[in-house]
């Protein structure tokens, strides 16, 4: 699936994503790494680079502003998000 530039992905409502929900073990840097590959990979955002003091700066496309992640549990929750709605706009087309 190939997101096109007409609306944003979930969790582009502000400036900063913060992780909301507790996991039982956070999320490493090395598992954010990886799931911002299949992101960018998939197409699903134009960039996910990890800045310097942990956090990740998040681009839907070329045309959106950068946002930022707060770490790698807000990075994974990022990609939830998105998941969900990959899977929710399928289920309603079938």
């Amino acid at each position: 699936m190939v997101r096109t530039c007409a609306g944003p992905p979930p969790g582009y409502g502000g400036l900063a994503i913060h992780s909301r929900k507790h996991h039982t073990s956070l999320p490493t840097g090395a598992e954010a790494a990886a799931w911002a590959d299949v992101l960018v990979r998939h197409q699903l955002v134009h960039a996910a680079v990890l800045a310097p003091n942990g956090q990740w700066l998040v681009q839907h496309c070329v045309e959106s502003p950068v946002r930022v992640l707060d770490g790698p549990a807000a990075m994974v929750e990022l990609v939830a998000e998105i998941q969900h709605q990959i899977r929710t706009t399928r289920h309603r087309t079938r």
